[in-house]
């Protein structure tokens, strides 16, 4: 998995879409709001590793992962912790790169993390874990895509960012339009359109964040069930002094 978009929305708002490609019998939750470390969390529940590969934090934080690096790796038989509960470890941080610096990944397969930081003003960060080293860093507040690595060749990649600067041409970037694209873009190309197939994996959901204030909703589709759900969180709002 994955593919993700992340639009921003002028001062602190923002839409991040995420399509989770995996195999379609690994089951997820519908998206709750839980508490752990008396911080409230809004994420779909991975059945096999109790995480996620996306959530919402009152610690005023979005996190969203896609599995590999920059390059398909081979796998281990075993790993010491899932990246799913990596990022909710992360969606629990009270200080953000403080903890990243400190934070042990040996022995965790890698993976690429979409990180929405406002504490302050409004922050996009990419972190990566190739396995052996971090890269950690802020990018510029922009619109942007991603593919994984471990399903996507760089070639597929370049294309789908091709298909998204055609559609960021023709239309305004809502969550309605948004929507749009993650279900249609490269409609027909089973191996590597937005929604893709390939059997043994395939885009199983669709899951979209959008901050308005100090207002989160995430809406969650089910493309195997076709069950559907939106929840909110109301967060504590910054002061930009």
């Amino acid at each position: 998995m994955c593919t993700v978009t992340l639009v921003p929305k002028g001062k602190n708002d923002f839409i991040l879409t995420s399509n989770r490609d995996e195999a379609p019998v690994r089951a997820a939750l519908l998206p709750e709001i839980s508490t752990q470390n008396n911080t409230k969390l809004l994420f779909p529940k991975d059945e096999v590793s109790g995480g996620s590969w996306i959530g919402v934090s009152e610690q005023n934080r979005v996190v969203c992962v896609l599995n590999g690096a920059f390059e398909l790796h081979e796998r281990k038989k075993n790993y010491r912790r899932s990246r799913g509960l990596v990022a909710t470890d992360v969606l629990l941080f009270e200080s953000l790169e403080q903890e990243l610096a400190v934070y042990n990944f040996q022995d965790i397969e890698p993976f690429t993390m979409v990180i929405v930081d406002w504490n302050q003003d409004l922050r996009f960060f990419e972190f990566v874990w190739d396995g052996e080293v971090e890269h950690f860093r802020k990018l510029p507040i922009a619109e942007y895509i991603w593919s994984s690595s471990t399903l996507y060749t760089n070639t597929m990649k370049q294309e789908r960012r091709f298909w998204f600067e055609d559609f960021k041409s023709e239309n305004k970037l809502t969550s309605e339009t948004l929507l749009k694209f993650h279900k249609s873009a490269g409609e027909g190309n089973l191996d590597y359109g937005v929604v893709m197939d390939r059997g043994f994996v395939k885009t199983t959901s669709i899951t979209q964040v959008i901050k308005s204030n100090a207002v989160v909703s995430m809406c969650y589709e089910s493309l195997i069930n076709e069950l559907t759900s939106c929840k909110t969180m109301k967060l504590p709002e910054p002061v930009n002094e």
